[in-house]
């Protein structure tokens, strides 16, 4: 008895199947049974960890026959190992920042300074031409962009009172190790200290920096508001986070489980940024409620922070070709 080309190579599939494997082009990867690892540095009942365990997971298991793991808290590593995880295939998915503007640099436009003025307009912005324009790139790594979701706007955390750009000189301030970051800490004048988000707490316990820079929720959930006494909502930069998967992964699915995919990504990003909107005075009244003094930057220091990040504007538009027209596209709202 003789078997076509294209019997036998289905034959092999169904009883790689049988073992909970199939193979592709040569190689073995994992059924689409096997279980979604979910990789983040926030605290469990951070939003973000919240949608996931109240819209994304339960969609997926009851639409397919996949499970969903979540791992809080750093729980399997910091963002960077995390997300070089996802990029390998030892971890499924992640919510990510934007760390892998260090291999492409498109990809930490949406972080750049003072860029999204509200909530509104960086979720259809982001949802929208943005995504559309940066996504590529994330592909271009190794990992698909299922959806935007919101980590906040950032603000300055300290011991003592920011009121002026004078109080930034010599300010010792905790910053992520990304190059955008370290440099907009500096042109306000702070000396810039990068660190992991564990040993943020202690730092400021010990006095080894004097402040951070945060959206108020991480700064919540975080317990970081324990060291510190003072909040300057600056809102100088917007964090946005993307779920991020494994690419072969997310190629070997189905179309239907492609579907389950993106439509439980879509209802988890959107009680994602429902819930940032409302729980930001609730957060804000939380922190006062617990000694911390939240002010709004007066409109001179305002102004005087949107200068003194100019620079790094300038030298985007004249190393990047693609740099002012994305801006443009963003403050003019197309």
């Amino acid at each position: 008895m003789t078997y076509s080309l294209s019997a036998i190579i289905g034959r092999t599939l169904v009883g790689s199947a049988l073992m909970g494997t199939a193979m592709f082009a040569g190689h073995v990867y994992a059924q689409s049974t096997a279980t979604i690892k979910v990789a983040s540095y926030f605290a469990e009942e951070h939003p973000q960890n919240v949608a996931i365990r109240e819209k994304f997971k339960p969609y997926v298991e009851s639409h397919s026959d996949m499970q969903v793991k979540i791992y809080p808290n750093s729980s399997l590593g910091d963002e960077r190992q995390y997300t070089n995880g996802v990029r390998t295939g030892s971890i499924e998915m992640a919510i990510a920042g934007m760390g892998l503007q260090t291999a492409k640099p498109q990809i930490g436009f949406p972080e750049w300074p003072f860029l999204f003025e509200d909530y509104d307009q960086a979720q259809s912005m982001l949802n929208g031409p943005v995504g559309e324009k940066v996504d590529p790139y994330f592909r271009e790594l190794g990992v698909e962009p299922l959806a935007w979701t919101a980590n906040g706007f950032r603000v300055f955390s300290s011991k003592e009172k920011i009121d002026s750009m004078d109080d930034f000189d010599g300010f010792k301030l905790r910053m992520p190790n990304l190059e955008l970051y370290v440099e907009v800490g500096q042109a306000l004048g702070a000396n810039v200290q990068t660190m992991g988000m564990s040993e943020v707490y202690p730092a400021l316990e010990q006095g080894v920096i004097d402040g951070q820079d945060n959206p108020l929720a991480t700064l919540y959930r975080s317990g970081w508001y324990e060291v510190q006494n003072n909040v300057l909502e600056s809102r100088h930069m917007f964090s946005p986070n993307v779920y991020l998967m494994n690419q072969q992964f997310y190629d070997n699915l189905s179309d239907d489980e492609k579907d389950v995919i993106q439509e439980a990504s879509r209802q988890s990003m959107e009680l994602e940024w429902k819930l940032m909107r409302e729980s930001a005075s609730e957060i804000k009244k939380e922190l006062e409620e617990s000694g911390l003094e939240v002010t709004e930057p007066s409109q001179e220091l305002h102004d005087e922070m949107v200068e003194a990040v100019q620079p790094i504007y300038d030298d985007f538009y004249s190393q990047y070709d693609w740099a002012e027209d994305m801006v443009n596209m963003v403050r003019e709202g197309s």
